[in-house]
């Protein structure tokens, strides 16, 4: 999630556990643990694709932080015995259960999201992805968002604290039931085309979870379709070239296979001429919008009939109306207009498309 919301979620919980010993700031010190992990965007992995795919590594592993949580716990609780004189009425358990969830909870919020985070660092397991929150998402922050305002601004911090990680975590839940709807709606359509097993993507659109868009791998062509829980027709598949034949050339270099390890199968492949090399190019097709992917990754360049692997650099997503294409979206989770996803897609990708 965004790092607004991972502060307003520590503050919540700080508020939660140690509200009534410590006031405002538990509210304070909780909000300044959530926000902790997200500093490994400081660290300069090497490349573009290394800053990509180690963001939400080491620093948001479950064992690293739940050790960090541990210790952490231990000096607080001698220090503040210390200052106090031996006498203080927060236990080690208290501390202990502040600092674990303020922290864990950073992680396991991001594992909600598509983009991926890799909860079992240092093990070599993919990232998880539950895919079931937008990475933005004003309707989880705003409960948060109050609860914190009225923490510090008037003073009660338990039951505000406790209200607004209630209704956050009400709405995580309702997510993954919607997800499990549109899961239901999707099953016969793929498996009329025979694709029950296919590697597929469920995942909310932009700033909402009323509007799923799914994603599904077929060999050398991926589908796209738009589902909202409004709908009251079958979802219609897209279908778009994937450049399968470059994924061999671009498995074969190390960036390459570290985005597959990292994204699966949802990686789109393609060539450009860029700087007067034919350069091939990775797009992560999980992040973004269909037309509006903003990861794409130089991975080799062409010399002679051979492709030399290059220093990988992300490349500037292409610019067009965002505003306009976020418009049609809300349209569409209304069912009130149409929306192909072709008009947004490169017409040389484009196989099968809707005519709205």
């Amino acid at each position: 999630m965004d790092s607004i919301t991972q502060v307003l979620l520590g503050g919540a919980i700080g508020g939660t556990v140690l509200g009534r010993q410590l006031g405002r700031k538990a509210v304070i010190g909780g909000a300044l643990l959530g926000t902790l992990p997200d500093l490994d965007v400081m660290i300069d992995f090497g490349d573009a694709v290394a800053d990509y795919t180690y963001h939400r590594g080491f620093s948001h592993s479950l064992f690293v932080l739940a050790g960090l949580a541990g210790l952490l716990s231990v000096l607080t609780a001698r220090l503040t015995r210390w200052r106090a004189g031996g006498v203080t009425p927060i236990t080690l358990g208290h501390w202990w259960l502040f600092f674990t969830f303020c922290l864990l909870t950073h992680p396991l919020l991001d594992a909600f999201t598509t983009y991926g985070t890799q909860l079992w660092w240092p093990l070599t397991t993919p990232p998880v992805s539950w895919a079931s929150i937008f990475i933005i998402d004003p309707l989880y922050t705003l409960p948060l968002l109050v609860a914190a305002l009225v923490s510090l601004v008037g003073g009660r911090v338990l039951t505000p604290s406790r209200i607004g990680l209630a209704l956050s975590c009400a709405y995580l839940a309702f997510g993954l039931v919607a997800k499990s709807i549109i899961d239901d709606r999707l099953a016969p359509v793929l498996a009329e085309r025979g694709l029950e097993d296919a590697p597929r993507l469920v995942q909310p659109t932009p700033f909402n979870t009323l509007l799923w868009r799914a994603t599904v791998i077929d060999g050398e062509v991926y589908h796209e379709t738009l589902v909202s829980l409004l709908d009251d027709s079958p979802p219609r598949l897209e279908t778009f070239r994937r450049g399968a034949e470059l994924e061999e050339a671009a498995l074969a270099t190390v960036d390459g296979a570290r985005l597959s390890w990292f994204a699966g199968p949802f990686l789109r492949y393609d060539h450009q001429e860029l700087s007067g090399d034919t350069t091939l190019i990775a797009t992560d097709l999980r992040l973004g919008f269909p037309g509006f992917h903003p990861f794409t990754f130089t991975l080799a360049k062409r010399e002679g009939n051979d492709w030399q692997p290059v220093a990988s650099r992300q490349l500037d997503a292409a610019s067009r109306d965002t505003r306009q294409a976020l418009d049609q979206l809300a349209l569409r989770a209304l069912n009130q207009a149409p929306l192909c996803l072709g008009d947004y897609v490169a017409k040389s990708l484009a196989i099968e498309t809707l005519s709205c």
